[in-house]
């Protein structure tokens, strides 16, 4: 995907939402449990950074994530 098709997209998808996501926050965009979340976050498929004792997401690694592959299949 080019960027500035990336960039149309990130301002039409969740934009009710901050560019930082709690995992809170993730569960509500993607309407997943948060043991889900953690494993997405964990496994690599959405890539976040743990500050302190908390995880964040970039908004924009979850748009990537909705538009992948792995995105469209369930994940066990």
């Amino acid at each position: 995907m080019k960027k500035a098709e990336l960039k149309e997209l990130y301002k039409l998808m969740f934009p009710e939402y901050p560019d930082i996501l709690t995992v809170a926050q993730l569960q509500a965009m993607l309407g997943i449990s948060r043991p889900l979340a953690y494993r997405l976050i964990g496994d690599g498929y959405i890539p976040g950074v743990k500050i302190g004792n908390a995880f964040r997401v970039p908004k924009v690694n979850v748009i990537n994530y909705v538009l992948s592959e792995d995105g469209r299949k369930e994940v066990n």
